[in-house]
């Protein structure tokens, strides 16, 4: 019997998040049909990431080099490192331009349900990086959740002394107080800062 590529694309799109059969039989006509050179491109592209993209050696974000963009960029503040989930939050605080530190990629956080610990999120390494670029400040970029704080309030807990602040979580710009939930808008109002 003669293999189906077509049903092999379709069901391969749908290991990408958020990519159900619908979407991904779409993506997929639409790379056959009208724009081969664009899916070649994109499959060699692929190919050559899975292939040369690891770890930062000093921030644990992805890249194809020893280190990063960010950690090998000497005009970036070392003294200051923001403490993040996961590299799309790397990517999210890059985006918006204001934040000029180094970051340090936890890739994940704690969870004893899920049985990860200390261990699994790289703290050993955060501690000596600390020590070693004598760090003055660490900023919490949790998520806002159980798991997040708890997280943040362990890093916390075992920092030396050093500045250590969390972000802020609060109403959205052009967002309406009845729209919000109550954790938000008591988080926004616990953070709110003189005018």
């Amino acid at each position: 019997m003669n293999k189906d590529l077509l049903k092999d694309l379709i069901q391969a799109l749908t290991i990408l998040p958020g990519v159900g059969k619908k979407s991904a039989q779409r993506m997929a006509l639409y790379l056959l049909d009208k724009n081969k050179d664009g899916a070649k491109l994109m499959a060699s592209t692929l190919l050559e990431a899975v292939d040369k993209i690891s770890r930062c050696n000093r921030c644990r974000m992805l890249t194809s080099n020893d280190l990063c963009r960010v950690c090998a960029d000497i005009s970036r503040d070392d003294k200051s490192i923001c403490i993040v989930e996961s590299p799309s939050d790397v990517l999210a605080i890059e985006s918006t331009g204001g934040y000029k530190g180094k970051y340090f990629v936890l890739l994940g956080r704690l969870s004893p349900i899920e049985g990860v610990g200390p261990e699994d999120l790289g703290i050993d390494d955060l501690l000596v990086l600390i020590e070693s670029e004598s760090v003055e400040e660490l900023i919490l970029a949790t998520s806002s959740t159980v798991e997040g704080d708890a997280t943040s309030m362990y890093i916390k807990d075992h920092i030396p002394n050093i500045k250590v602040s969390r972000i802020s979580y609060g109403i959205p710009i052009g967002g309406e107080l009845e729209y919000v939930d109550s954790n938000t808008i008591a988080q926004a109002i616990q953070g709110r800062t003189e005018v």
